[in-house]
Order: C-alpha cells, then structure tokens, then sequence
C-alpha cells in the first residue's frame, strides 16, 4: 500500500515535484522515520472566557446537505446511527478496469425545485450539490420562500469551497478540445469551471451581497470556510453566512487520479467495508461525493428574527504541518497545535471536550498520526469519545468537514453518536473509545470535528447546545 520511494527521488518538504511518482500519502500516508522539526509537546495555555457578546457568538440556525443518503438531515443521520454503509459499486461510468471499483457514489439525485432546468444543464454535480444544499439550509433556518424578500441581502454571505473544483466539467472540456478543437468548447465553461463559482452562484440565486469568496485547502476546506465565515460575523461585516463545502470526483479523472496516487482502499470483494479507520487491515480511503452547509448568524440576528437555534459555533483554528505536500507528520505536532489554539478561540478548556468527530480517512499513517496529535491534548483517553463519519460515507474530500459538522451538531442535539463501523482488528495504540460497530448514548458538553488536507492543511471548529 505504501508508495516508497529510492532516497535519490525523494521529494522534499520545497521541493516536492522532484519526485517524479509523488506519493500522495496525506490520503494514504507512509509514516515518517524522522523529523528535524520541533517535536515537543505544545504548551498548555489557560482558556479565556467564551464569548458573550450577542453580536460576536455565533449560532446555528440551519442544515443542509446533499448525500449517499439522500438530501434530508435527520434521515442521513438516521442512517449514520444505523451503521449503514453507503459505499457501493460505481455504476456512473464503466470502472472495471480500475484496480477500485467502487466509491460513496451519490444515485436518483434531482435539483427538481432548486434549479431552474436551463441553468441545471450548464452546471457539474459538484455546483448542483452547493446549490441544494444551500437553499435546504435557508429553508431549515426558517429563510425559505418569501422570507428572502424580508432580509437585508447585503448583510448576508456566501463561502462555500470546493477541493477538487468543478473537475467533471473541466474533464469533459479537455476531452472535446481534444476531439474536436477550440472552436467546439462552450464558452460557459471557463466561467463555470473556477473554483469560486460554488459561492458566486449561490449568491447570485439568492441575491446575497456580503461576504462572498471560495476557500479551497484540499480535505480540510469545509472547517476552514466556517472558521472564515465566524469571523465575518464577528467582525461585524456580515450578520449571517452560508458556509460549507461541495464535492463531485466519482468520475474517470477523479479515480483514475486517487488510484495513481495509490490513496484507495482496493478491497473490491467487499465494498462495504472497505472503509475501515483504526482498523489494522485498513489500505486506504473510499471516495466520497456531496455537500454540507451551515446557517451560520449571530445571536443578535438570530434572536431579532426568532430564528430556531440549533446549536452554537465556539470557535475553530486552521494552520499547516510545514512539513511534506502530502505526508502528515507522523507525531500529530501540527494537530495538536491546532486543537488547542480551536480551544483559545473557542474559551473552552480540553477538560470541557468529551466528543471528537475525528477526520480518520482509513489510511494507514493518517489515522494515527492524528491520534497522535489528539493524545498530546487529551491526556485522559478515557474521558473521550471520538467517531469516524468516513467508515460510512466515505471521504467526500472538500466537503467532508461540512457532512462532518452536520453529524458532529447532531450528535450535540440528540445525544446519539454513530458508530464508527468496520472495525474488526483495531489498532491497540488508540486508546480512545471509538464508538465501535454500534451507536452509543452521549450527552456531548462540547465537541471538536477536526479535517485534515493536502499540502499540511489542519483544520478544528467547535460546538456546543446553545445555552443562553
């Protein structure tokens, strides 16, 4: 599983194209033997006081999504609780040929109500599922229909990234220049193909003037467009932001380039439980697809408008490994780093942490490098429960955090957390609960969902029950 690499062709950390197979093993990482970096732990510092200031906390009001199990919130979580897999043979394009056969693909998946049909035509999956699931979060806030006529537009805000972009349509634009020449591409394609479209055209639907931009940092995108959007509210720039992520790669280019890279698991036989984090027999993540969007206001705005609170927003942090374009460092120093400078913003102390819905791709180095990091916080393990939403769903890349957080608030406010499925040979070193195979009851105080990407991209957002 592993893509090792002669000492001659390594890349390193500046240099990573030297390598001329490069390793993508911050999807399926190599453990690392060594470091030159800084290794000691990182410093505990005492958490300052939540906010409480109306205008700068930030509340949930509304979900929405788009996924293997459908487009409503309680039935994907539903099935989350019910240890279902969603991972199934691809049957979008002929994938025989391809050493992994299968994937987290979304099926009868329809914008009927969403998308006019003549923009529906020029769009790719990945822009359909953002705009979707962005509509069903305003209508989950109590913002749908006519409500939208009442609001000022120019204080609301759009960020909605992507990790892979718009790939479907950029593919398919490569494959005609390619048969047929210039003179046959549509002109729609470059402006639809940019990454900040998932935004841009939500915001155009809606008319939302505030804050508007697409963040893309591989894997980890979704936790850092909630971290930006937060402080577009705190700030006071904005009073209410749509903020997520959105994904579509279940497609030729998209697998062929994972399977290149050697990042997925291959266990064709079994589809099902191919996603398997902290499993011994992992060998590697399952693709995923879809979109996951928060309502996110300030308590001020949302008290004014007698908006249902479903949670709150604590705070978040993003930084980066500066060690390797696709290996994480294998002692977690980096995600320690980040959880607790999620705690200082948040004001919440690691005592006050009993849940973590943790990134755990089903790699082989990924899933305990990050234990790694989340060992130098919690010193108690017994004190923590920690799940893996991937085990079912797959790793639907840049929009992984979003479906993540939607599972992490429900969790919050059903006090059920979803088994972390397939784990039949875990890992002795985890130590932490992991909710294995079956669903556990757990009156969550406050939780942490972390996301991880490509390039040494860390990402923590936290939330609790609203309380006033």
């Amino acid at each position: 599983m592993q893509a090792l690499q002669p000492s001659s062709l390594r890349a390193s950390p500046l240099n990573p194209l030297k390598n001329p197979k490069p390793n993508v093993s911050r999807l399926v990482p190599r453990p690392t033997k060594r470091f030159s970096s800084i290794t000691a732990s990182p410093p505990t510092v005492s958490a300052p006081k939540r906010q409480k200031d109306p205008k700068k906390r930030v509340v949930i009001t509304g979900m929405g999504l788009v996924s293997v199990f459908g487009n409503d919130v309680d039935a994907y979580y539903d099935k989350l609780l019910a240890g279902e897999s969603g991972i199934g043979f691809i049957d979008r394009f002929d994938a025989s040929k391809f050493p992994t056969r299968f994937a987290g693909q979304i099926r009868g998946f329809s914008s009927e109500g969403y998308i006019d049909g003549k923009n529906d035509r020029r769009l790719d999956d990945c822009l359909r599922y953002c705009i979707v699931a962005g509509k069903k979060a305003l209508e989950d806030a109590d913002l749908g229909g006519d409500k939208l006529s009442k609001i000022n537009k120019e204080r609301y805000g759009v960020l909605v990234g992507t990790g892979m972009g718009v790939i479907t349509l950029f593919s398919d634009g490569i494959q005609n220049l390619i048969k047929r020449g210039y003179r046959k591409l549509t002109p729609s394609l470059i402006p639809y193909a940019i990454t900040n479209m998932s935004s841009a055209l939500l915001a155009i639907d809606l008319g939302f003037m505030g804050p508007n931009y697409s963040i893309s940092s591989a894997c980890a995108t979704s936790n850092y467009c909630f971290y930006a959007a937060a402080n577009h509210i705190r700030r006071g720039e904005a009073e209410l932001m749509i903020a997520g992520g959105t994904e579509a790669a279940i497609i030729p280019l998209g697998l062929g380039g994972f399977v290149a890279s050697r990042a997925l698991s291959q266990r064709n036989d079994d589809p099902r439980t191919a996603s398997r984090p902290w499993d011994k027999d992992r060998d590697g993540f399952v693709l995923g697809e879809g979109a996951g969007v928060l309502v996110m206001e300030s308590l001020e705005h949302a008290t004014k408008r007698g908006a249902p609170v479903i949670a709150e927003y604590l705070g978040g942090a993003v930084n980066c490994d500066a060690h390797h374009i696709t290996d994480p460092r294998a002692d977690g120093f980096g995600v320690s780093l980040c959880i607790q400078k999620s705690f200082e913003d948040a004001g919440v102390s690691h005592e006050e942490v009993n849940y973590i819905n943790a990134h755990a791709t089903s790699t082989l180095a990924g899933d305990l490098a990050e234990i790694n990091g989340i060992k130098k916080v919690f010193k108690n393990t017994s004190g923590i429960k920690i799940n893996a939403t991937k085990s079912m769903i797959g790793h639907c890349l840049g929009a992984a955090g979003g479906l993540e957080a939607i599972a992490t608030v429900k969790a919050i406010t059903t006090g059920w957390l979803h088994p972390t499925i397939n784990q039949f040979n875990p890992e002795s070193s985890v130590e932490f609960d992991t909710v294995a195979n079956e669903k556990q009851q757990h009156e969550v105080n406050v939780a942490i969902s972390n996301s991880f990407g490509s390039g040494g991209h860390n990402s923590v957002v936290a939330f609790s029950a609203f309380k006033l």
